[in-house]
């Protein structure tokens, strides 16, 4: 059963609007209730764990004390909210830092074909081109909440500044760079105790999503990864200045998709036929047709691959409005055909897709309960 984000109750979208309205910026929605929540406090820290989905928590605790306190409702408050959709990296990392929903700022997939070009971007190697003001027309909140007097600061890994993702994430905000859980608690929580007053602070932790992609969400590997996540927790919980909050998130969270519920487009001449170009990722494709060739696309695909995927046209995309509202503008950036995995199956597309998108254990993009269900832990001092 699909699980579609509820943009009106709000989703990941509202999580800096409600931290930003808590410190006095005004005519920002809070639909997830934060400013409530994070009454008094001056100084908010907003830490995104990559991949951590609210229905992973539980398997997290025993090799993590701090989640496991949370979850039992002695230390901080575990609520819960879904990201937008696709539930991926950077559509989510874009919803976080503009508040926008997907079908406004555009970023509607991990891989996208950049309309009148033969050429598929990438969002998470994405440079200078296209620019990123241009691909992305909403900014971030960060140079608005530094207009309304709040010091703003990103920490997050060396290599991803200057990115064509970091620009449409983080202008505004000085970025620090941080190489591992250490230096991304110091400078978080530097950044928190040095601001002159008020003060918004985020920090990214990649490492759980990279292990459950490469060893799936049953191994030690990926056991490992979620308790120094919960060291990270620990230390910025421990260190939290007496008038800060620390609000823990994700983009999106994983399952595990079995090796038999894998399709290859490639792998399937009734499949690939009339296929142009194949963007998004596995949990969620976009088939760029050849011309005139969508209806016979769409009806091979329902024939070949319904059990798997919802699959529809551009146009029946947008109208279940799991983008939010999608104009013409951003249109063109979804395929002429849009598969959304049900369950557990993935679409592979092998002759163009890098060889480690195959061995891809645990995944996400589409709308089920364990990738779209993200947590919001509160941590108050």
């Amino acid at each position: 059963m699909f699980v579609a984000p509820n943009y009106d109750e709000g989703t990941l979208a509202d999580v800096l609007p409600g931290a930003l309205a808590a410190l006095g910026v005004p005519g920002l929605p809070d639909r997830l209730g934060l400013a409530a929540r994070l009454d008094g406090v001056r100084r908010v820290a907003v830490l995104l764990v990559d991949g951590m989905g609210h229905h992973q928590l539980p398997a997290m605790a025993p090799v993590a004390p701090v989640i496991a306190a949370t979850l039992r409702g002695e230390l901080g408050l575990a609520l819960s909210t879904t990201c937008g959709f696709p539930s991926t990296t950077p559509t989510s990392l874009v919803s976080l830092a503009t508040g926008a929903l997907p079908g406004a700022h555009g970023v509607l997939a991990f891989n996208t074909l950049v309309p009148g070009t033969d050429r598929v971007l990438n969002h998470t190697v994405w440079a200078d081109d296209p620019p990123p003001a241009a691909w992305v027309p909403v900014p971030p909140l960060y140079a608005a909440a530094a207009a309304a007097g709040i010091d703003t600061t990103v920490v997050n890994r060396p290599e991803y500044a200057g990115s064509g993702l970091t620009t449409a994430t983080s202008a505004g905000a000085r970025y620090l760079p941080a190489v591992d859980v250490d230096s991304l608690a110091t400078g978080m929580l530097t950044a928190l105790k040095e601001a002159p007053a008020r003060a918004l602070v985020y920090g990214y932790h990649p490492r759980l999503d990279k292990a459950g992609h490469e060893h799936g969400l049953t191994s030690a590997e990926w056991a490992q990864a979620a308790a120094e996540v919960d060291v990270l927790l620990a230390r910025l919980v421990g260190g939290l200045p007496e008038d800060a909050a620390l609000v823990v998130t994700a983009d999106h969270g994983q399952l595990d998709v079995p090796a038999d519920h894998r399709i290859d487009v490639h792998a399937d001449p009734a499949l690939s036929a009339g296929v142009r170009v194949v963007t998004g990722e596995p949990r969620v494709r976009y088939l760029h047709t050849a011309p005139g060739a969508t209806a016979d696309v769409l009806a091979a695909w329902r024939s070949r691959a319904g059990h798997a995927a919802w699959i529809g046209s551009r146009d029946e995309a947008i109208a279940t409005g799991w983008y939010g509202p999608l104009g013409e503008r951003h249109a063109a950036r979804l395929g002429d055909v849009v598969v959304v995995c049900r369950d557990d199956w993935a679409i592979l597309a092998t002759a163009t897709d890098p060889p480690s998108v195959a061995r891809l254990i645990a995944m996400h993009g589409s709308l089920t309960e364990p990738e779209m269900r993200i947590p919001l832990l509160v941590h108050r001092p």
